[in-house]
């Protein structure tokens, strides 16, 4: 697979991503007025956009390091942003315009500086790291539950996604016979993937229920591009193409930079919208 067919890939997921996320809200806010979250159409609609996404970005981890891909995704926010505006990017404020600009040239500047090849083996230490690590996350996550705060149930979505990241990077298949699907059933970093993005799915519809999509959208970006990105980097071989560091650093603060601009009110959009 060519390093273009796979950037092509994790664009697809961000899309489809974005799809989830508005689908998942609007099931989310029917909820409070009839049948629960679990039975809204729009809910299961968006989950199913979700899984498909989930599947793509599956594809984009084996041959793309864990923060290019994960910077791809957040330009998620960038699209739900055109979406809460009718698509029509003259309904956007300066601020939005720019913000929106700097997203995606942040997510150029990533997938330019990624170097889209995978380590030969991961260092032993690697897999015991990222089990203690998931396992915190899940000892923490009832007391987030707990707290129904819709930003840290959105930290705890972005943690539960970017664990998924992790896992699905690190988990080396091998060749496509019968004898590796019993090697991937004897992995525990597999039984990591279906946990943590379960985790995900229940704390990010949580969040999108009691709070605003926009905000949340942000933290779970933010969440999913930087820890992952960094443990990515330290942990599992993930490289910066040489003498792109200084790019691959500038790529992700435009690109967060721009995300958290995008989840403030631009008053110039809301005159334009509601006018």
């Amino acid at each position: 697979m060519t390093t273009l067919f796979a950037l092509l890939i994790a664009v697809a997921a961000m899309v489809g991503n974005t799809v989830a996320a508005l689908w998942e809200a609007k099931g989310s806010r029917l909820a409070k007025y009839g049948r629960p979250v679990w039975l809204q159409p729009w809910f299961l609609t968006g989950l199913v956009a979700d899984v498909g996404a989930w599947v793509l970005t599956v594809l984009a981890l084996r041959y793309l390091p864990v923060f290019a891909v994960q910077s791809i995704l957040a330009g998620a926010i960038a699209l739900t942003t055109l979406a809460d505006y009718g698509w029509n990017p003259l309904n956007l404020g300066r601020r939005d315009r720019w913000a929106v600009f700097a997203v995606l040239t942040g997510l150029v500047l990533v997938a330019a500086s990624a170097v889209p090849e995978r380590p030969a083996a991961l260092p032993p230490i690697a897999t015991p790291i990222l089990l203690v690590s998931f396992g915190l996350v899940l000892v923490a996550a009832p007391f987030l539950w707990r707290a129904r705060r819709p930003m840290l149930l959105a930290l705890l979505a972005g943690l539960g996604f970017g664990g998924t990241a992790l896992a699905v990077r690190a988990i080396h298949p091998g060749p496509m016979r019968w004898e590796a699907v019993g090697e991937l059933l004897r992995d525990p970093l597999v039984y990591g993937v279906g946990v943590l993005g379960v985790l995900g799915v229940l704390a990010f519809a949580k969040a999108l229920q009691d709070g605003a999509v926009g905000p949340a959208t942000a933290v779970l970006s933010v969440t999913e591009v930087v820890v992952p990105g960094v443990v990515g980097i330290a942990l599992l071989g993930d490289r910066i193409r040489p003498g792109w560091e200084g790019g691959a650093l500038l790529g992700v603060v435009a690109a967060l930079g721009g995300v958290i601009a995008l989840t403030r009110a631009d008053p110039d959009s809301v005159h334009r919208r509601v006018h």
